[in-house]
């Protein structure tokens, strides 16, 4: 079994969380994932997974090797690109869907300049905040803000961005300022959902001194456009959980002020999902590796 192989393996276990889940989408059994990741640790010495009957979580070397056994195989797959010599002549329409908010202030700017750089690329994007299926709407790749689910899509990470709760000056004014999760439900506070058709009621992940806990919020606006909470929050209708780099400039401005500052949202990791091909389109390599590049250096 080569070692690249193993590597492989663990990238895929420690994305989707599940040894069988890497088994299915590696097309490999379960019994060969866990044999892969035991030759691995043997190999290297160390424990890369915490494993009991009923979950599997990265131990601190599984998550400190995941950072150097990403950056191998994004290497490999470039070297292997530039192999067959097609980086110069990139053509053709090339799919890519993101939600709202990622779509319109870190994908879409960059477009016109990736364009530049390859003329015979159409991009065609597609901004929406609901779940998209990358197979049946035909899309090449798909960034996403959230945890991968169990599924056959391969996935590069980029960054764990930031979330805050935030409302306008005006609605704090008149309803006072939650300290915390616990007020955002005892002060029966106006809270602005990002909703879709048949999704559970909403349940806002926050930190607290005794670890992540869900709070069961509830409000009398919701919706699926996450620019459309944004306004909402903007003139004084509620509370409502964003990225920062959404609200930034809102929150430079003093349009919007954080509130529970004491049991802030946990990160939210940003990636971008990709269909599993056995030779996958280059210029959506390509372009992931433009995007990528440049996100990571806005949030830095």
């Amino acid at each position: 079994m080569s070692y690249f192989d193993n590597i492989r393996t663990f990238i895929r276990v420690y994305e989707l969380g599940s040894m069988s889940a890497a088994g299915r989408d590696l097309r490999i059994s379960s019994a060969v994932t866990s044999s892969r990741i035991s030759q691995l640790e043997e190999h290297l010495g160390v424990r890369l997974f915490q494993r009991t009957t009923r979950s599997l979580s990265p131990t601190e070397h599984g998550h400190s090797f995941y950072a150097g056994a990403s950056e191998i195989l994004i290497a490999v797959e470039k070297a292997e690109a530039h192999i067959v010599n097609v980086t110069e002549n990139l053509k053709g329409p090339l799919y890519v869907a993101a939600p709202l908010g990622v779509g319109r202030r870190l994908i879409a700017p960059r477009v016109p300049d990736f364009l530049k750089q390859y003329p015979d690329v159409s991009v065609r994007l597609r901004l929406s905040d609901r779940k998209v299926d990358l197979t049946a709407e035909g899309l090449d790749l798909a960034f996403f803000l959230g945890q991968l689910e169990d599924s056959n899509l391969r996935m590069r990470k980029i960054a764990d961005v930031e979330r805050v709760l935030c409302a306008s000056p005006d609605y704090v004014a008149r309803r006072g300022m939650p300290e915390d999760g616990d007020a955002l439900i005892s002060g029966q506070h106006e809270c602005l959902n990002l909703r879709f058709p048949g999704a559970q009621e909403p349940r806002w992940r926050l930190s607290t001194p005794n670890g992540p806990r869900r709070f069961a919020v509830s409000g009398h606006y919701e919706s699926d456009d996450g620019d459309v909470l944004t306004d909402w929050a903007l003139t004084g209708q509620g509370i409502v959980l964003k990225p920062r780099f959404e609200v930034a400039d809102h929150l430079a401005s003093g349009a919007l002020v954080t509130v529970a500052e004491a049991t802030p949202p946990e990160p939210i990791q940003m990636a971008c999902l990709f269909t599993h091909r056995r030779r996958q389109d280059p210029k959506t390599r390509i372009f992931m590796d433009f995007m990528i590049e440049r996100i990571r250096a806005a949030f830095d």
